[in-house]
């Protein structure tokens, strides 16, 4: 497996980090959520140069440009409901991609114990094809393990790219060593030291999908 973390790098992705982290930021859930979908432009942006590229004719009003353009055939999975906006940024620049949806979440059994359960997924055939996993949160990895395993129901995938915004260290050693293949690349834009008694995140930013959507029963 591939590891891309793009912590390592200053860019301006580091400034929406910074923001939806912030306690006073996330106040507003519309820009919690279009800062989201902006990691996930940028996230995108840099999938993208490792795609393949054919230069293609282009007409213009006086003549003809020969531009490379990518040739994946791509799918963007998404585990319901935290990965909507950070879908939504990946989809604003591959918008030619077909789309699969997965619903993955923990199951308490009580206040401290869970076990991730998945109950609906939506999905074209992948065989063949780059398939895209996003979301926000890596925390233990195990949801993301059992997401992409529902997905590929629907196929092989010729290559698999995870997107993350945040992880935990453990999530990320997790994916490592349960998809160590070749073929599999991790991004990520913050990995965070440890998990808490609940296996969240921390420092983290809290829960996703609460603060794009509002706080769930």
């Amino acid at each position: 497996m591939h590891l891309h973390d793009l912590s390592k790098e200053n860019s301006i992705l580091n400034n929406f980090i910074a923001q939806i982290r912030d306690v006073s930021v996330q106040k507003d859930p519309l820009r919690f959520r279009r800062n989201i979908e902006r990691i996930g432009e940028l996230m995108a942006f840099e999938i993208s140069k490792t795609m393949d590229f054919e230069e293609n004719d282009v007409n213009t009003p006086l003549g003809v440009a020969r531009i490379p353009m990518v040739q994946d055939k791509i799918v963007i999975g998404t585990i319901l409901r935290a990965g909507l906006p950070l879908h939504q940024g990946f989809l604003s620049y591959f918008d030619y991609a077909e789309n699969a949806f997965v619903s993955a979440y923990r199951k308490y059994k009580d206040k401290l114990s869970f076990e991730i359960a998945i109950e609906y997924i939506s999905s074209p055939d992948i065989t063949g094809k780059t398939l895209i996993v996003t979301d926000p949160m890596l925390a233990t990895g195990s949801s993301l393990e059992l997401a992409y395993n529902a997905l590929k129901t629907k196929g092989e995938p010729k290559i698999l790219h995870l997107a993350c915004i945040i992880g935990s260290q453990d999530g990320v050693d997790y994916i490592q060593k349960h998809l160590p293949f070749d073929n599999v690349h991790l991004w990520i834009a913050a990995i965070d030291p440890e998990l808490n008694d609940k296996s969240y995140i921390v420092p983290g930013l809290g829960d996703a999908g609460d603060l794009a959507y509002g706080t769930k029963l």
